[in-house]
């Protein structure tokens, strides 16, 4: 019996076992599709782990209409995890050098879409997809020759029209209990803080070659399409990490003629790739409990085990975050390249024209387009005279009360919940959010 055979008779024996958790998981999904579930896994285990015409037709339907389902009942957790199964089971039916590349998108999908649902489900679509890796596609590997990176303690100067003021920067980092009882009322910045990093420095995220060495070939990666997801011709789509990596300006590799912006946004890229976890260190200030701000009483923090969500960002010179708020404190780390951030205060909703509410059409994906209500109509990178007149009230009263500066490698932002943040990349740039 192949490998890629056994995994699928661990998911026979799992699903034929009702006293299973997972098992009860799928029944919300209704009798019949777990029943068709069942009927098509137990036909793989008995063609041996070839893939008949009749299997895969099943997988491929489950697949359907289970992402159907998950994007019109917001992820609803039993369709996700139906995703997932049917994901991993047509990656492994009928397994060979020529399908090796399909299977580990499909494995991806898993992660992006429905996040891997299942207990223990992750670990295994990591290991099978390193398997398949090793067996059927050629990886490369990274060396890394150390480079001099010079870091200046002087902030760089941003001059704004819609910020009078610049945003705090400490001398130096403050204590545990310095920082939960003095200083989460307010934006700082902290210079060089992640100098240190080996994201910065033995594994260098400015490198095309490590990236491609840390995923593997063969992987996908969640994309927006476009410089600022409030136009028209902003969307989203799934391509491959090594095409989008080639449109990128990183070191080791020439940058070619890509037409379309791309922007990896506000994706946990550490699931998918938990290699780049270890290349940061999570600041033990994500670990107070802090109170509801005075100006955010309706703050809670993220409701998974670790009440902390890791997202990263990477894109081009040029990439917009427009003006929006979030609704947790938030240590953002800037890795690669520069970054230009605008803030103001929670108090200014009404002068920054939010967006009225409405609903995303865009499919259920790990990185969403987020709730227009929450985003601001005003462009606030821009100096043309014709938004004074659209947005007056921004400019005679949120203006004063904004605060802006540049990011550089290695430095630490601190924003707490509700407050007003854009960001603009300067060059090719890499970022992590941490939300807490």
């Amino acid at each position: 019996m192949s490998w890629h055979v056994t995994y699928i008779d661990l998911i026979r024996r799992q699903l034929e076992d009702d006293s299973d958790p997972a098992t009860t998981q799928l029944l919300g999904c209704g009798v019949e599709k777990l029943g068709s579930l069942r009927s098509v896994v137990c036909q793989l285990t008995a063609e041996g782990g070839t893939s008949s015409r009749q299997s895969c037709e099943g997988l491929e339907a489950l697949i359907d209409v289970s992402y159907e389902w998950m994007s019109c009942n917001s992820g609803q957790y039993c369709w996700r995890r139906l995703f997932t199964d049917a994901c991993i089971l047509r990656a492994l039916a009928g397994l060979d050098a020529h399908s090796a590349t399909s299977a580990i998108e499909l494995l991806d999908r898993a992660i992006i879409i429905a996040g891997a649902a299942g207990e223990g489900r992750l670990d295994l679509i990591l290991s099978l997809i390193a398997k398949i890796q090793s067996e059927y596609l050629s990886s490369s590997k990274f060396e890394f020759t150390p480079k001099p990176r010079p870091f200046s303690s002087e902030p760089e100067d941003l001059r704004l029209s819609s910020a009078l003021r610049t945003i705090s920067s400490l001398d130096d980092p403050p204590s545990f209990v310095t920082f939960q009882t003095r200083y989460f009322r307010q934006p700082f910045i902290l210079r060089n803080y992640a100098k240190d990093w080996p994201a910065i420095n033995e594994h260098p995220w400015s490198s095309a070659a490590y990236l491609r060495a840390i995923a593997g070939p063969g992987r996908i990666v969640p994309v927006e399409v476009g410089e600022d997801y409030r136009t028209d011709d902003w969307s989203q789509k799934l391509m491959s990490w090594d095409v989008f990596l080639s449109s990128l300006d990183l070191d080791g590799q020439p940058l070619t003629d890509q037409k379309d912006v791309l922007y990896l946004a506000q994706h946990n890229l550490f699931t998918q790739f938990p290699e780049l976890k270890g290349d940061i260190i999570v600041p033990d200030y994500v670990y107070a409990c802090l109170p509801a701000p005075p100006d955010y009483p309706d703050y809670q923090p993220p409701r998974n085990d670790e009440q902390l969500v890791l997202n990263g960002w990477l894109g081009p010179q040029g990439t917009i975050s427009p003006a929006h708020t979030d609704p947790y404190y938030n240590i953002f780390v800037q890795v690669v390249g520069r970054k230009s951030v605008w803030l103001a205060p929670p108090t200014v909703l009404k002068e920054m024209y939010p967006y009225a509410a409405q609903k995303s059409e865009n499919p259920a994906m790990n990185t969403t387009n987020p709730s227009m209500s929450n985003t601001s109509q005003v462009d606030v990178f821009s100096d043309e005279d014709k938004d004074r007149n659209r947005h007056p009230d921004f400019w005679a009263r949120a203006v004063p009360q904004a605060i802006c500066a540049t990011l550089c490698s290695g430095d630490l932002l601190f924003l707490p919940p509700g407050w007003w943040h854009a960001m603009r990349a300067e060059e090719t740039s890499f970022s992590v959010s941490m939300w807490f």
